[in-house]
């Protein structure tokens, strides 16, 4: 890789090389990351076996290499642990990540978080996630760190489904709120939650925030939800009384599951919305609590047996709430390359003034900053199939489509149909409500 031009050459590139050197900058930061890898997995076995030789006992064995590192990277001896313990986990155990880092198109912060959530695999398992999801740069390429962490995320529950649940009834007991400072006398107050108590308390909050501004309320979204959940908690009382340990949550929360993984006990991870994937176990036991605590309703989204969604038409130019919903869920997040921002638009793929239909097909979620760049003059976006391809003023062109869901466990033995409406509890019907085709 070459070095980066001078700044006489850089006054002489035109757009499009402006953009293309970023790139290029950008994979030859990549490429130097994996070099670094592999420096300091080899600085570790040459300490190693000096301290071997040297008589040194085997726990001893490497002290102080985690400091050095640090010293190298100018960070704290904390800050070169994790660097140590990353390069080795990349250089013994994920051979297509560090390929990947050396190719330029797998930075090293994306190695940490297929590093983080494959970290409770055996190495086999371990090392079919790194060929699965970094052996081909098509694989994922597009995705956001979330999109990137979910999909690691979910075949780590497939791989070992109950490990998986056995994490997470561990993790709940793991709960607390923190507060620690921020810049220009603000405050960090953190609550580590239960999925299902943690998205349903910010989706009130958001409801709350997008209900005010409804009203014209001056404040940003973010304002009134912090507003919002400092008054909820300072005015129930001057002494506040504790709640009981597992409070009933009201399953507000859109859950995404294969009719298997919800009532055949398939393995099948779930998809909770604003969250990510869960383990089917989980899935079943969130159901379950449902029926005991409180009511529930669950849309089933999809039919066919790879997780693909139905679509869904309207002759409205905005995008009715059905749709929406059914966009949102879809997508999971904004559906621009590499933005995992939430959604805050349902956008036409192409205009509504350009006879773009308003489908699920030529409709799309964005954030807003997304929504308002693809606006600019020289951005065009068009769909082919289910992937929506976007076209920069430079002329340069992006994919985009939509995350997989979960898919059905296959069949064992063929079932009768199921009926509209299962009844599994006296207080709970669980509503099957199909999204069907458009004619």
């Amino acid at each position: 890789m070459t070095a980066a031009p001078s700044t006489t050459d850089l006054a002489a590139l035109g757009e499009a090389e402006l953009v293309d050197e970023i790139r290029r900058l950008e994979e030859l930061k990549a490429h130097a990351a994996a070099l670094q890898v592999e420096l300091t997995a080899r600085l570790d076995e040459v300490v190693r076996r000096r301290h071997a030789a040297a008589g040194l006992p085997t726990e001893q064995q490497g002290v102080g290499v985690a400091s050095q590192v640090g010293l190298a990277r100018r960070e704290s001896p904390n800050r070169g642990a994790r660097h140590l313990g990353l390069a080795k986990i990349l250089v013994a155990e994920m051979p297509h990540t560090l390929a990947a880092m050396r190719a330029g198109w797998c930075s090293e912060w994306r190695a940490t978080l297929l590093a983080r959530e494959t970290a409770c695999l055996s190495l086999e398992d371990r090392r079919r996630v790194d060929a699965e999801l970094m052996a081909d740069p098509e694989t994922t390429d597009g995705w956001g760190d979330k999109r990137l962490v979910a999909a690691a995320r979910a075949r780590a529950y497939e791989l070992d489904p109950h490990a998986a649940l056995k994490r997470s009834r561990k993790a709940e007991g793991e709960r607390y709120v923190s507060l620690r400072p921020a810049p220009d006398t603000m405050t960090y107050l953190t609550a580590l939650l239960p999925v299902a108590q943690g998205v349903a308390a910010y989706a009130a909050l958001t409801r709350a925030a997008d209900s005010a501004r409804a009203t014209g309320d001056e404040r940003s979204r973010g304002q009134v939800m912090a507003d919002t959940l400092v008054t909820s908690v300072l005015t129930r009382s001057a002494e506040p009384t504790p709640v009981p340990a597992v409070p009933a949550i009201p399953v507000a929360v859109n859950l995404t599951v294969s009719d298997a993984t919800l009532l055949g006990g398939g393995h099948q991870p779930g998809w909770v919305a604003g969250y990510g994937p869960v383990p089917a176990g989980f899935a079943r036991e969130l159901v379950a609590t449902a029926i005991e605590q409180a009511q529930a309703t669950l849309r089933r989204l999809y039919t066919t047996s790879t997780g693909a969604l139905v679509a869904m038409d309207s002759r409205a130019r905005a995008f009715p709430a059905s749709l929406g919903l059914f966009i949102d869920l879809r997508d999971q997040s904004c559906r621009t390359p590499w933005c995992d921002a939430p959604i805050r638009h349902h956008d036409h793929v192409v205009p509504d003034h350009a006879s773009g239909p308003t489908s699920a097909t030529n409709g799309q979620g964005l954030c807003e900053a997304c929504n308002q760049a693809k606006e600019a003059p020289g951005f065009t976006a068009t769909t082919v199939g289910s992937t929506v391809v976007t076209t920069t003023p430079t002329g340069h062109q992006v994919r985009s489509r939509a995350p997989d869901l979960p898919p059905g466990d296959p069949p064992v033995t063929p079932e009768p149909p199921r009926p509209r409406v299962d009844v599994l509890h006296p207080r709970l019907q669980i509503v099957l409500d199909d999204y069907t085709p458009a004619a």
